[in-house]
């Protein structure tokens, strides 16, 4: 069994700076992600940029919804604290970025993906949301790669999967167990798993054979990974 996992860093780094920044994902990739998670939205005057929630309330203290925010007025508000989704592109440079869209839109959706080909990161680039936001991916970029996310244990309608072609099927850990992840791998997809935070949901994903881990503690599943390296084995 082939056993390379993708190291996933949930928002970056959050445990050492705040999500969704470039401290964040500067830390993450120092700490050995083999893939950065950012949550992107866009502004107002359509600028995509890295905020998971629709308000800036939780991290940056102002109820404002992003979407009454010209790119100006955040960048103010924040001290330039929210990078843009370019900015973000750029820390990453060598490495993989999983772009979650929360609140897309078909506009939205299609000034990302215009980003992300405007700076050449395509090849690098994977989408993941539910199946709204990926089939506006879909629509938008007809090669793009995709980790859908799927909420239940149920699969997905071979109608829906043939429209979204995904690469990959993105569960939250909870869901997952052998049975589940051996036939998403008979189906021909690999098996993304959200968010492991302690080694032991680590160590029992791996030993259902998962293909992607996505924590907020890269640094503990690079060890891990590590560690099963040594041993031969990757649990």
């Amino acid at each position: 069994m082939d056993t390379t996992v993708t190291a996933v860093a949930h928002r970056g780094d959050p445990y050492r700076a705040r999500e969704n920044t470039l401290p964040s994902i500067r830390s993450a990739v120092e700490q050995g992600a083999d893939a950065v998670e950012i949550d992107v939205r866009v502004t107002r005057d359509g600028v995509p940029v890295l905020l998971h929630d629709s308000t800036l309330e939780r991290l940056w203290g102002h109820d404002v919804p992003l979407g009454r925010l010209g790119h100006g007025e955040l960048t103010e508000l924040t001290r330039g604290g929210v990078p843009t989704l370019r900015d973000a592109l750029l820390a990453t440079e060598g490495h993989r970025v999983m772009v979650d869209l929360p609140g897309s839109t078909d506009e939205s959706v299609r000034r990302v993906v215009e980003v992300v080909r405007e700076c050449g990161a395509a090849a690098r680039a994977y989408y993941c949301a539910d199946t709204h936001a990926m089939l506006r991916v879909r629509a938008a970029d007809p090669d793009a790669e995709i980790a859908l996310t799927w909420t239940t244990p149920a699969p997905p309608r071979p109608v829906l999967l043939a429209a979204v072609r995904p690469r990959w099927m993105n569960y939250r850990f909870g869901l997952l167990d052998r049975e589940l992840a051996d036939r998403i791998h008979r189906d021909g997809l690999l098996v993304s798993a959200w968010t492991a935070d302690t080694k032991r949901t680590m160590r029992r994903l791996l030993s259902y054979g998962v293909d992607s881990i996505t924590t907020n503690r890269v640094d503990a599943l690079r060890s891990l990974l590590a560690a099963g390296a040594r041993s031969g084995a990757a649990s």
